[in-house]
């Protein structure tokens, strides 16, 4: 009988007896209920990259330029994040919606109702300059969907971000992003104004919302709160028992949005929202002629709905942010850590996961071993054709977003 060995992208090392076998008492060869490798030439497990879609939801009312270029500055710090992913870069799609759905404006007692049909929760395309020094937002060639490999992503990336500064001054960054996931817009062709292709099967997603108020989101058509050019009143905060509960809008985001198996897909939702840079409070005073939330003094309006939002998806609410920052560099260096490590990760070419293990090489240089027999892995479950697993890591395992890398070994027999 020939002893064992481990191989990772090659062969690692003979085992000259049953130690390193974790915890086995006899030879894996001689046990019948292992699925061993018979040859240690056979194509190595490996680490599929992780499907992440990037949705940004950005407010384009008068009062963002200085904010939407705060972001622009600061992407490349977001896309190195990515790249790095624990040790295992992500494969990533961006897009970009605004704010803008609706407008259910208000002078005086007489309401006008605005629609923002080119916007509303469409992916906008990238704009284009115009030779008289305008913008053209809406151009019907440009492109909707950035890819991480392409070597103009930061360029392309930082002008979807300047969104400019004539949207809707009613936000509605909710509806917007269930427009563009959970309507009729997610399997309409780009090429017909739609989203589909956006979003991919068994991709993790992202939702990124960036705005200097709070949200004001209604289902309901046409809109049953109004606003008003009196900055001192908070429309939507006096009025937020009429809006579409944020609750719902969570359990839509939440629950509603699927794989092709039925799953849930997993979102990570963030927000740079009018909340205090102190201690993410949402609590609005008036300020002058302007409601705005505390410890943030360029906001309008309190960040209450956001907050709440947030919460819902994490209650840490590392996931949160305050729109005052000075800059975002750090605020989008953590929105890409929270997304781009996560706890479950695919393999292919997969052999029996009794005789798998799992090195993490930890930022400090540390050798984290995990398995299945001493739990730093929690779950292993192949697809029906047994060529894939996804593997969750727990315990002393967990992934961190500045860990080296992650080497697989397997038990063969030569």
């Amino acid at each position: 009988m020939k002893p064992s060995r481990f191989f990772a992208t090659a062969v690692l090392g003979l085992l000259a007896s049953c130690q390193g076998c974790f915890g086995c008492k006899t030879s894996p060869i001689d046990d019948d209920s292992l699925l061993l490798t018979r040859s240690c030439e056979s194509t190595p497990p490996l680490i599929e990259p992780p499907k992440l879609d990037i949705l940004f939801v950005i407010d384009n009312s008068n009062s963002m330029r200085e904010e939407q270029e705060g972001v622009a500055r600061e992407l490349t710090g977001f896309i190195d994040e990515l790249k790095k992913g624990g040790g295992v870069p992500s494969e990533f799609n961006i897009g970009v919606v605004t704010t803008s759905v609706y407008l259910n404006g208000r002078l005086g007692q007489q309401t006008f109702l605005l629609n923002y049909g080119k916007q509303a929760g469409k992916l906008r395309p990238v704009p284009v300059a115009l030779a008289d020094g305008g913008t053209d937002f809406d151009d019907p060639m440009g492109e909707r969907v950035l890819t991480g490999t392409d070597p103009e992503l930061i360029t392309k990336f930082a002008k979807l971000v300047r969104q400019g500064t004539t949207g809707s001054g009613q936000e509605t960054p909710f509806e917007a992003v269930r427009l563009a996931l959970l309507s009729e817009l997610a399997t309409t062709p780009q090429v017909m104004g739609g989203n589909q292709g956006f979003l991919r099967d068994g991709a993790r997603l992202l939702v990124v919302v960036l705005t200097d108020e709070d949200d004001c989101s209604e289902k309901i058509r046409p809109p049953l709160v109004s606003v008003g050019d009196n900055g001192a009143v908070a429309d939507c905060t006096d009025r937020e028992m009429e809006l579409t509960p944020v609750s719902e809008y969570h359990r839509m985001f939440h629950d509603d949005l699927k794989n092709s198996d039925g799953s849930q897909k997993e979102v990570i939702w963030t927000a740079i929202a009018p909340v205090s840079t102190v201690n993410k409070a949402a609590m609005a005073f008036v300020d002058g002629a302007q409601v705005r939330n505390i410890d943030c003094p360029t906001s309008n309006q309190g960040g209450f709905r956001h907050r709440q939002m947030a919460e819902m998806f994490d209650n840490t609410l590392e996931n949160l942010d305050s729109i005052c920052r000075d800059s975002f560099r750090q605020t989008l260096i953590t929105i890409a850590q929270l997304a781009s490590v996560s706890q479950t990760i695919e393999i292919r070419n997969v052999a029996d996961e009794r005789l798998m293990q799992f090195v993490i090489k930890r930022a400090g240089g540390e050798d984290v071993m995990c398995t299945l027999a001493n739990e730093g892995i929690v779950s292993f479950s192949r697809n029906a054709a047994a060529t894939s697993a996804k593997v969750q890591f727990g315990n002393q395992c967990k992934r961190r977003a500045d860990d080296q890398s992650i080497l697989i070994k397997q038990i063969c027999a030569t």
